[in-house]
């Protein structure tokens, strides 16, 4: 899934062994996990839902080179009242964990009440942010999110450059850590975990020569972890209806000449950061970065294939827009739409209209059904091409799965073993 984010985590801190030899691990590289639990399986009807991303407000304050989410000028909000009707169904969906994705949800004007409400419901909270706000709310963050997880796009001249924002990078910097004091001082006032804030790079045409200067920054800046993804821009996703045409979409993916150059970084990636990929601070592996991240522009210039798709979002989780819209994941077409107060449910692209306004009876009606029946992910052409895909284990969705999952950009999401959403 994408902006989806929190997350699932692929290479967990402690889960690594040595790593057998192999032509394909230069030395140095990450050793491999230890096998995890299987994924869930595919079953219909739903009837657990572990994971639910909610997009609180539909506005961005970045306006980033890879996401148009920024050009929409609305300022429309999930209500904390429409939740609060939501919450028992979801509750008896089993939903353990809520990304807030988005749009960058700080703007949400009722924001806190909503992230009480879930934490009421005893469902844990992951925020998705561009980190321009955080130092503002800091206190009140580390009271309500077990996970933050930031777009962090390179050093501090390339991040400011994407994020199209005056002192982008400082201001990120300076909620990072207001957001570390905050929680050390909350965990010493009362005990727990605290906050763990970590970092995700959406990887493009601005920034595939500078991994190895991000990882130095988000070490700088003081985050826990560090996860890439590719940029999509093949889907609809990010307020694209319709997709960008080739022109915007070149001016964001690598082009052929850039390839041996990303092979070239990515190697020394492995090679110099070898320790943070033992330590899980670089949430992939060498390898699984060459795959999400090399193979997939390549396979976006007709030079491979798209890797394996290994999802299970469809079954495992949802994404419920600012307006209601109910998606399968980030870029699939919408399945329904909740109404605000209580009003009926309308099917979507994938809906058939027979929802009756409640989200079981939407992701459970007889298209969204037959729709999930005939998803082969493998062959599916959104699925392929894909950048922040979801593998979710049983048991994971109730940790912090904030730090390693895939998901958006401008909102970042969240990724398995297999996949990965944010920017």
């Amino acid at each position: 899934m994408s902006r989806l984010a929190p997350r699932p985590q692929p290479d967990r801190p402690g889960e690594r062994t040595a790593a057998p030899p192999s032509a394909e691990l230069p030395r140095g590289a990450a050793a491999l996990p230890l096998p995890l639990p299987p994924p869930l399986p595919h079953e219909d009807p739903i009837t657990r839902l572990p994971l639910l991303v909610l997009y609180p407000h539909s506005r961005c304050n970045c306006r980033c080179l890879m996401c148009d989410i920024w050009r929409d000028r609305g300022k429309r909000e999930l209500a904390a009242a429409d939740v609060a009707r939501w919450l028992p169904e979801w509750r008896r969906l089993g939903v353990e964990r809520v990304v807030l994705s988005g749009g960058e949800a700080l703007l949400h004007t009722e924001l806190w009440r909503l992230c009480d409400l879930l934490r009421g419901a005893g469902i844990g909270i992951t925020l998705l942010s561009t980190g321009l706000l955080l130092a503002r709310d800091a206190a009140r963050l580390v009271a309500v999110c077990d996970d933050v997880v930031v777009s962090l796009d390179g050093p501090r001249q390339v991040h400011d450059l994407i994020r199209n924002v005056p002192r982008a990078f400082d201001r990120l910097a300076a909620g990072v850590g207001a957001v570390r004091a905050a929680g050390v001082a909350a965990v010493r006032a009362a005990g727990g975990t605290g906050t763990r804030i970590s970092g995700r790079c959406t990887v493009q045409r601005a920034n595939f020569h500078a991994l190895r200067a991000t990882v130095a920054a988000a070490r700088d800046v003081g985050l826990e972890r560090l996860s890439f993804l590719a940029a999509d821009v093949t889907s609809e996703a990010f307020n694209r209806p319709g997709g960008w045409d080739r022109e915007s979409a070149a001016e964001v993916a690598l082009r052929e000449e850039d390839l041996e150059p990303l092979a070239a970084e990515l190697a020394a990636l492995a090679r110099e950061h070898a320790a943070d990929f033992a330590s899980g601070f670089l949430a992939e592996s060498p390898r699984k970065l060459e795959r999400r991240l090399l193979q997939h522009f390549a396979a976006l210039l007709g030079r491979a294939g798209f890797a394996p798709n290994a999802c299970n979002a469809p079954w495992v989780s949802a994404v419920i827009e600012t307006d209601g819209t109910v998606r399968p994941c980030f870029f699939q077409p919408p399945l329904g739409k909740l109404h605000a107060g209580g009003g009926e449910a309308g099917g979507g692209a994938a809906g058939d209209g027979e929802d009756s306004g409640s989200l079981a009876a939407i992701l459970n009606s007889p298209s969204a059904i037959a729709w999930r029946r005939g998803l082969d992910v493998a062959r599916d052409a959104i699925c392929r091409r894909c950048v922040c895909s979801l593998c979710l284990r049983r048991g994971e969705a109730a940790g912090r799965i904030g730090e390693s999952g895939d998901v958006v950009e401008g909102g970042d999401v969240v990724e398995g073993d297999e996949g990965g959403g944010m920017p």
